[in-house]
């Protein structure tokens, strides 16, 4: 969760804010052969969209605020899941390492 390498430790997955490295600058082990894809934002939609509505429901029913106080929800949205990303993409990746997943192959 804090962009370390899942073999040596040293914060060297990402290149910027969400981009992984190619490569680790310590161990030297290839970020580039593991493919999160789109999982972390799928994941982050469904967790996040569960909270956002919840909390609109709940505001909702608490106190029947006029529509417009229910825009507040798309910055809260946008924070989470912008937010939520790297911390989601380290944790695929992760896991990817973890369980030795790679493309195309199927597990023996």
């Amino acid at each position: 969760m804090t962009g370390a390498c899942p073999r040596c430790g040293a914060r060297t997955v990402f290149a910027g804010w969400v981009r992984f490295a190619d490569r680790c600058r310590s161990c030297g082990q290839d970020f580039a052969s593991f493919n999160v894809g789109d999982g972390a934002a799928a994941i982050l939609i469904l967790v996040v969209g569960a909270i956002v509505t919840v909390g609109a429901l709940v505001l909702d029913a608490a106190s029947e605020p006029p529509f417009w106080v229910h825009l507040v929800w798309i910055p809260v949205a946008t924070v989470l899941t912008v937010g939520g990303l790297r911390i989601t993409k380290a944790w695929l990746l992760a896991q990817a390492y973890r369980h030795r997943a790679r493309d195309g192959r199927l597990a023996e």
